[in-house]
């Protein structure tokens, strides 16, 4: 399996970026169905003139786009589940560095992709730091307000979500490469699925969206923007990339949340991320050697 071009590497990269600013956004908003409701809403809006404008995707990629709609309500519920009850700062790289270990031997089993010594070591070496930063994020806990988080549930649902992440990037892999059409797989992919939550949370808390500052509305909407944009950009490079390295790549948006968990939320960042940032720099360099 060949190294990443610096293409891909680049396109990886401002999907991270993308990520973890809309994740930051959700996290923001403290009402957490609010904000996924909203952030489904914005993802509709960018959805639409993707649908209608790309090709449709081929017959042969349908059932692993029904299949990942399926993974992506399990994986914003358990997200959501996560953001209600941990900091943003231990959460958020645990979910996202489940996923990239999980992705490798997904992708080994099921798409026969083996990455060579130097890729499966910065797999290994990028999810060790993220690993670094949940416990920065551990050690943090205790400056929060007594009785906002409580650890067990937040760190059970954060490894299911990485779980989820690991199910649906490689059933998309599989779908896109197959689709004929990324562009279009991914807009069908954010309107459906990114319909389940604005729809429920305009059943369960209608009175309360509408009563909500105009700054909260278009903030969720923004982050539901980013992410379509986020996971297009991941969908593209998965046509011309190996699954695990751009799985572990993409995870590099755990860096750029503990920078904003530190400017955004006051969450220290200190000698582990410090740590964990120049770990996850290394493993980016060894997954395109």
């Amino acid at each position: 399996m060949g190294s990443l071009s610096l293409s891909v590497t680049l396109v990886v990269l401002l999907a991270a970026i993308t990520h973890a600013s809309w994740n930051a956004i959700a996290h923001g908003i403290k009402d957490q169905l609010l904000a996924f409701g909203l952030i489904g809403v914005g993802g509709v809006i960018v959805a639409i003139p993707l649908v209608i404008l790309a090709p449709l995707p081929r017959a042969a990629c349908w059932p692993y786009l029904a299949a990942s709609i399926a993974i992506h309500v399990l994986y914003n519920l358990l997200l959501m589940r996560s953001y209600r009850y941990g900091d943003f700062g231990q959460v958020y790289p645990l979910a996202r560095g489940t996923s990239p270990l999980v992705v490798t031997v997904l992708a080994a089993l099921f798409v026969h992709e083996r990455p060579s010594l130097p890729q499966l070591a910065g797999v290994l070496v990028v999810s060790a730091g993220l690993a670094t930063l949940v416990l920065a994020g551990r050690a943090a806990r205790p400056g929060r307000q007594p009785g906002r988080a409580s650890a067990r549930p937040a760190l059970l649902a954060a490894v299911g979500t990485g779980l989820t992440i690991a199910a649906y990037t490689t059933v998309d892999g599989v779908g896109v490469r197959a689709s004929g059409s990324p562009v279009g797989y991914i807009g069908w992919l954010m309107l459906l699925e990114s319909l389940g939550v604005p729809l429920f949370a305009l059943v369960r808390r209608r009175a309360v969206i509408v009563a909500q500052p105009r700054r909260i509305v278009l903030s969720g909407l923004l982050a539901g923007a980013l992410s379509v944009l986020a996971y297009g950009l991941v969908l593209w490079a998965q046509t011309r990339g190996a699954l695990a390295p751009i799985a572990a790549l993409r995870e590099t948006s755990v860096i750029f949340a503990a920078i904003i968990g530190t400017v955004a939320f006051r969450e220290p960042f200190g000698r582990k991320r410090i740590a964990a940032t120049i770990a996850v720099s290394v493993g980016i360099v060894l997954l395109n050697v």
